[in-house]
């Protein structure tokens, strides 16, 4: 087989050619990976100045929703308290109201509607009126002159002859009712309080008290 032997000069040649070759191939590899990672970042910034921008949603006022929202949120929280202090308020109304129906129910007396509940509530009005008399005086009195009927009407005296016939538990003629009469009771002569009351009345005016009565008067 023939040799082929290079000389040194021949040799280094070669070897520096190729050297030169692999030197430039590495140095545009190198250029190339540089010109990448250097063109990276303004790629992600061209990308990030031309992508649209986040909208962000406004209230009315041009202010930021966030900022709506904290703002309204103080105002919704005060009417939850003004809404409960005004259910707090409506209760004490009610509970006093319910209160004060319970003091009228109690106030307000009830009498039983008959001889004993009439002269009960006579007693009772006479007393705020400061008119004298007292249980026994009416119910002797009342015995006597009707019965104890209301309705009684007597139809034979000089004062029925006259017109004005006596009426009512106690025999009242209608002048002395109007005269005598006390307020608070109906303005009827044959109601059975309204009778009561006018007659103790005149009776306390005429003889000091209707206990003092013992006969016609």
């Amino acid at each position: 087989m023939p040799s082929f032997n290079l000389s040194r000069a021949v040799r280094v040649t070669r070897i520096t050619r190729t050297h030169k070759v692999a030197v430039a191939v590495l140095a545009a590899a190198g250029a190339t990976s540089g010109l990448a990672m250097a063109s990276a970042p303004d790629t992600a910034q061209a990308a990030s100045e031309h992508a649209p921008a986040a909208v962000q949603p406004v209230n009315a006022n041009g202010m930021p929703t966030k900022a709506e929202k904290a703002e309204t949120a103080r105002p919704v929280t005060a009417s939850v308290a003004d809404h409960v202090k005004i259910t707090a308020v409506a209760k004490q109304h009610t509970a006093h109201q319910a209160a004060n129906r319970s003091a009228e129910r109690k106030a307000v007396k009830e009498y039983p509607n008959n001889l004993d509940g009439w002269i009960r509530e006579s007693l009772d009005i006479m007393k705020s009126k400061g008119i004298p008399g007292s249980y026994d005086g009416l119910h002797r009195n009342i015995m006597r002159e009707s019965s104890g009927n209301p309705n009684a009407v007597n139809d034979w005296d000089i004062n029925a002859v006259n017109g004005i016939p006596s009426k009512g538990l106690l025999q009242v003629i209608q002048p002395t009712f109007d005269r005598y009469h006390v307020a608070g009771t109906p303005h009827n002569l044959v109601d059975p309080v309204a009778n009561i009351t006018a007659a103790a009345n005149y009776a306390a005016d005429r003889y000091g008290s209707i206990d003092n009565v013992n006969s016609a008067y």
